[in-house]
């Protein structure tokens, strides 16, 4: 189940990319992701309420859904999004994976986990394979107060990212259903997004073009509804310091569209990151079977006769 989890969240979340950039365009980026988050949590609510799964929670709880969506439907977006405009998605993924790093640390802060020698090799092996997938876009970044600001951003949007995700364990300790929860933060989130269209002077803009509407309509459900839910059953199951590993791995399904998409040239250096990121996989997730029991002694056997 784990391994279904992690691979349904690095596949919906590697294919994300593609959807966000075929959003660019005339359309506000405050505005876009106000659509994304209000489209998702109408469906996710319209499918609660329908099932009869969707779980009142006390008032405390609803705080911090508002802080959740805060921290994972609205500010973190708007800083990614905002730093695009003077770095490159490589930089920013390469920034994000540092959730990996947040996720073992707030995990230790708020919680008390242990980082096991397991969870440090395996983010040392994907961080290094990160570097290493985007060596070419990090060199070419010329060191600039717009890349800084980027690269800044990006930092404080993972950040958020992760406070959301110890939320979201935060939810899963008190027996919260993880579906009703996203449901009122992705609400609260775009609410949030509403109060920031109306503060900068946004209007709600629509790009009449089909790709848009499609790139919406997936982001919203499969990016949002679904790889949301999945990323944090994950957090339920593994803890928040493992399964911020799909940030790390998320990017190469990415490259894989890019390199069938837009004939994105591979280099020594990328095929070294890929190699690094598939072992932290493996080290993170491989268990070896248990050892066979020992032969029985001479007494053991006269036993059984």
């Amino acid at each position: 189940m784990n391994a279904l989890l992690f691979i349904a969240s690095v596949l919906i979340w590697g294919t994300t990319w593609l959807a966000i950039a075929m959003q660019t365009g005339p359309v506000p980026v405050v505005v876009s992701v106000f659509y994304r988050f209000a489209l998702a949590a109408v469906v996710l609510l319209v499918f609660l309420l329908v099932t009869r799964r969707l779980r009142k929670i006390a008032m405390t709880d609803h705080l911090f859904c508002l802080l959740q969506g805060a921290c994972v439907f609205c500010v973190n977006f708007l800083c990614f999004y905002t730093a695009s405009r003077w770095i490159s998605s490589g930089l920013e993924s390469v920034l994000f994976s540092m959730a990996t790093l947040f996720n073992a640390l707030n995990g230790v802060l708020f919680f008390g986990h242990r980082i096991t020698p397991r969870l440090a090799l395996a983010n040392t092996c994907g961080l290094v394979g990160m570097l290493a997938l985007f060596w070419q876009d990090l060199m070419s970044a010329s060191l600039s107060s717009g890349v800084l600001l980027g690269a800044g951003l990006t930092l404080v949007g993972t950040y958020g990212f992760s406070l959301g995700n110890m939320i979201s364990a935060r939810h899963q300790r008190r027996g919260l259903d993880v579906l009703s929860t996203n449901a009122y933060a992705m609400g609260y989130g775009a609410l949030l997004l509403l109060v920031a269209m109306t503060l900068t002077g946004a209007g709600l803009a629509w790009d009449v073009r089909p790709e848009y509407g499609l790139a919406l309509a997936y982001l919203a459900v499969f990016g949002s509804v679904i790889g949301f839910a999945t990323y944090f059953l994950l957090i339920g199951r593994i803890g928040s310091g493992s399964a911020a590993y799909v940030t790390v791995t998320a990017p190469l399904v990415a490259m894989l569209l890019s390199t069938w998409l837009e004939s994105y040239q591979w280099s020594l250096s990328a095929v070294l990151g890929i190699a690094l990121i598939l072992l932290g996989n493996v080290v993170m997730f491989y268990k070896p079977r248990p050892r066979a029991a020992s032969a029985k002694t001479p007494t053991e056997l006269a036993s059984t006769v």
